[in-house]
């Protein structure tokens, strides 16, 4: 009687998976985030899936020119470490818990730009892609893992090919830039004035009171990725013009100047769009 009752629950257990209904003390399965391509809007990597890759599963995202660009949050989550293998293994790399037993892990990062215990949203900027750790050229080497082990990876929600190189034009962010003002003028400056260049992008002046210097920058909202006309420009009383111009991937700037209680002019562009102020900001 006892070997036909388990009998009789083994069965009714496979039925009810059948039907996709978890039964008693089972663990339901745990639905992945939409993990993004961890670069910028509208750039295209090659993704790389290879035999004998340690772990199995990991993608290798390999472009042209790839060192220093940065490397974003394919979800939201909690950044849990930030390492250095120093020229072993993976180098610098982050670690992002995304809840539900998923985490990813970006590794052989030039920079890393978040902390352990910081909150990231899909798309936020954690460091720029290299060759550290232990490689013979620079990539981003890139895991989804549930529950500690690298899974084959989906890139909003198409799966990679193993084994193969296949081209995906990230779709992280598409709403944003991946740099901030205060990222480009540095540590000290704070945002004072900003105006919109339309769609295209908006222009950023900043100022710092421990050293008196303004700065001027320009985020592309178009194109991002893709170099393309953008300008930011500052002029303080009295002084010449200082401008950045040129075919920009993210921004144009920073252009810095002292103007400690001296009127500024600033501005900028991007494509078409433009703005340039009156001279304000004079204390």
């Amino acid at each position: 009687m006892t070997i036909l009752r388990r009998l009789a629950v083994g069965a009714a257990a496979l039925a009810l998976a059948g039907l996709g209904v978890v039964g008693i003390g089972q663990t339901p399965a745990s639905a992945a985030p939409n993990f993004q391509v961890p670069f910028a809007c509208g750039v295209t990597v090659t993704a790389a899936t290879f035999s004998g890759h340690n772990p199995p599963n990991s993608v290798d995202f390999q472009k042209s020119g790839i060192t220093g660009m940065p490397v974003l949050a394919s979800a939201a989550g909690k950044v849990t470490r930030v390492a250095n293998e120093g020229d072993t293994s993976y180098g610098r790399w982050v670690e992002i818990d995304h809840g539900a037993g998923w985490t990813t892990r970006y590794a052989h990062l030039n920079s890393q730009t978040v902390s352990v215990g910081q909150q990231v949203a899909l798309g936020a900027k954690i460091g720029t892609a290299g060759a550290t750790g232990g490689v013979t050229g620079p990539h981003l080497h890139f895991e989804q893992r549930l529950n500690g082990t690298a899974q084959k990876a989906k890139l909003d929600g198409v799966a990679v090919p193993y084994y193969g190189h296949t081209d995906f034009t990230s779709k992280n962010n598409c709403s944003g830039n991946p740099y901030t003002p205060t990222e480009v003028c540095g540590a000290g400056y704070s945002v004072i004035d900003q105006q919109a260049l339309g769609g295209a992008g908006t222009t950023y002046l900043l100022y710092n009171a421990s050293n008196s210097n303004n700065c001027v920058v320009t985020l592309k909202s178009r194109s991002l990725g893709t170099a393309s006309a953008a300008s930011a420009f500052l002029e303080v009383k009295g002084t010449a013009r200082v401008t950045d111009s040129g075919n920009f991937t993210y921004y144009a700037g920073p252009v810095r100047k002292v103007a400690k209680a001296t009127c500024v002019k600033w501005g900028g562009s991007v494509g078409s769009e433009s703005y340039t102020s009156p001279f304000e900001h004079c204390d």
